[in-house]
């Protein structure tokens, strides 16, 4: 047999490169190179390992099957105009295909194959796959991979694909939120290192809706300084969509152990006064969210005089079937460590303050809000606590049911910066903290805005701000460094200019009831302010008219301090900064697949290898 040539040898190497046909044979990538993972299904027979590289995303999947595996990008979470790669190893060959759905859901195979193969591996019991992608393949069928929620389907079958076509997955498959573009953070939690829990013991959860449930609870370290490093969720099996969210909230010191015997529904009537005095929230964690581990130089502060000693647990239950008999025990786990960090962490509420003022028309394809951390507020804080300002290290974006998207706009000398934190793709089942890729440093005078995108296409009557899944939120939670006397920093819009729009024109005064009554004009005289807004006939032009004007209204500023103080310019009225609408985004560049890239290389190689063969041959007859 003839020996190859050194250059044939060559073409044969970047065939097995480009083609990823060779991949079995190669080494693994390092697990280093996966720094993230999610188990996707149940039973712990999927496992996702991804990392960033570059410009592209590099992704392992560690499923148990002899069969195909299925992993895709869906912007709904189903099957529907999806962006999905199918590989797996048959008869010891490896395989890998990229793909795309239609609107029905019809499988596809992408003339442009982005997903690029580098290591496959089949044994008695699983497949594993090890491929890249870039984040912008400039290919109509992929979805661009950025920082928003990215709903992740997947699926396996215990047939490969060629054997008897497109094998059905059966019940092998689910969806998963998840950011795949999440800074890594750095692990440096022993195990040995202690930890008290803060749980709920046997809540009757009631067959209503909404359930907000709040416990006081005693910090047990004191007269002594330690850092809380990570906060883990304790959700009790099974209860994972009943508990939607958890907020910590430091109370007054002043109290006594005798706030500790009970819990008791929060916002209720009679609700201990105990609670009221429990403004300034220290952690948040949502539902899909995981386990939070503050940076390696910041903490949350414990055992100190001005430290939480008191806390107030708030549980937000979602029973949407209104289900009997439930009981709950679900709450936070906090490790700590006597090891002191450089700095105390710090939360600020921003947004919109949670309230009726808040409300979105029905019918409506897209509904902007904005929440104002206003420029005046943190000129005061600021100035008065730290001039050279605080660093923002994790942002937690929150909505409700109707909200599309989420972001949190940063202006400095009113110039507007980079977006402080955005999620394009808010996913209301899955809200969790976003580490950001480089700590923020907001100034004295900086302005924040909490813009939320709501679609209200399938109500019928308004939505209002408020506590119930159904009705809505605008907030963002910034952690942040170090420390200071400033809880929340946010905004209302004015009530009276919007019932103008729908042509109210005088209200009963004084007001003795809530909402209040309309007195005139005839239509809505003696209807409370709700029943005149539902009476209202909305149309989308009226719908985008009445976004205009809230979006420009002036807003009454809440500015707080930590035991239900404030800062002065608290209640005060403030106009919204001029700024541009909508955000501009900034400009992806995409890269042309490395795959077409790679043929073109061969097919050039491939006719210079064939000249130069042909030369030679001609060459050796003269």
């Amino acid at each position: 047999m003839r020996p190859l040539r050194p250059r044939a040898l060559v073409l044969g190497v970047l065939l097995c490169a480009c083609a990823g046909a060779c991949a079995r044979a190669g080494a693994a990538p390092s697990l280093r190179s996966y720094p993230h993972s999610a188990v996707l299904d149940g039973g712990g027979a999927y496992r996702l390992r991804w990392g960033r590289r570059g410009s592209a995303l590099a992704v392992r999947l560690e499923v148990r099957t002899r069969g195909y595996v299925g992993f895709g990008l869906s912007a709904g979470g189903g099957m529907a105009s999806a962006d999905i790669v199918v590989g797996g190893v048959e008869r010891g060959q490896p395989y890998l295909q990229d793909y795309f759905t239609d609107e029905n859901r019809v499988l596809k195979k992408d003339l442009q194959q982005d997903y690029h193969l580098e290591y496959a591996m089949e044994n008695s019991t699983h497949t594993i796959l090890a491929f890249s992608r870039e984040l912008h393949t400039c290919d109509t069928n992929d979805k661009s991979i950025t920082e928003s929620t990215v709903r992740v389907i997947w699926a396996y079958h215990h047939k490969d694909m060629g054997e008897a076509g497109q094998n059905y997955h059966g019940s092998n498959r689910g969806t998963k939120s998840l950011r795949l573009l999440n800074p890594e953070k750095e692990e440096v939690l022993s195990a040995s290192l202690p930890y008290f829990d803060l749980t709920n013991k046997d809540v009757p959860v009631p067959d209503k809706g909404t359930t907000y449930w709040c416990q006081m609870f005693k910090i047990p370290i004191q007269h002594e300084k330690h850092h809380v490093t990570k906060v883990e969720p304790l959700i009790q099996k099974g209860h994972e969509n009943l508990v939607h969210h958890i907020l910590l909230y430091q109370c007054s010191s002043n109290l006594n152990d005798s706030v500790l015997d009970y819990g008791h529904e929060c916002y209720h009537p009679n609700m201990p006064d105990s609670f009221l005095t429990c403004e300034t929230v220290i952690f948040a964690w949502a539902i899909g969210g995981e386990g939070f581990t503050y940076p390696p130089h910041v903490g949350l502060s414990i055992g100190t005089a001005s430290d939480p000693l008191f806390v107030l647990m708030e549980v937000h239950y979602d029973n949407p079937s209104y289900t009997e008999g439930l009981i709950d025990n679900s709450g936070l786990r906090l490790i700590y460590t006597p090891i002191l960090r450089k700095y105390d962490a710090g939360v600020i509420e921003a947004g919109l303050w949670v309230s009726l003022f808040h409300n979105i028309p029905p019918g409506m394809p897209e509904f902007v809000s904005e929440g104002h951390c206003t420029l005046e507020c943190l000129e005061e804080a600021l100035g008065a606590e730290r001039p050279a300002g605080i660093q923002v290290f994790a942002v937690l974006l929150h909505a409700h049911l109707a909200g599309r998207a989420i972001r949190m706009r940063h202006f400095h000398n009113g110039e507007e910066q980079k977006l402080l934190a955005y999620d394009d793709e808010f996913d209301f089942n899955f809200q969790e903290f976003q580490y950001l890729k480089e700590e923020r440093t907001i100034l004295p005078g900086d302005n924040l805005i909490t813009e939320c995108h709501y679609s209200t296409v399938d109500r019928i009557r308004m939505t209002w701000g408020g506590l119930s899944t159904r009705n809505e939120m605008c907030l963002s939670y910034l952690l942040y460094y170090p420390r200071i006397n400033l809880t929340r920093c946010a905004s209302i819009p004015d009530i009276m200019e919007q019932l103008q729009f729908i042509g109210v024109k005088e209200i009963y005064r004084p007001v003795r009831t809530w909402p209040f009554i309309i007195k005139s004009p005839k239509q809505y005289k003696n209807l409370s302010f709700m029943d005149a807004m539902n009476k209202f006939k909305w149309s989308r032009s009226e719908g985008l008219s009445y976004n205009k004007l809230v979006l420009k209204l002036p807003v009454n500023v809440r500015c707080s301090k930590t035991d239900n103080a404030e800062w002065s310019i608290q209640g005060m009225t403030a106009l919204p900064p001029e700024i541009e609408r909508p955000y501009k985004t900034e400009p992806v560049i995409c890269s042309s697949s490395s795959y077409l890239n790679c043929s073109l290389f061969l097919t050039l190689l491939f006719v210079v290898h064939i000249t130069a063969s042909t030369i030679e041959n001609i060459g050796s007859f003269v």
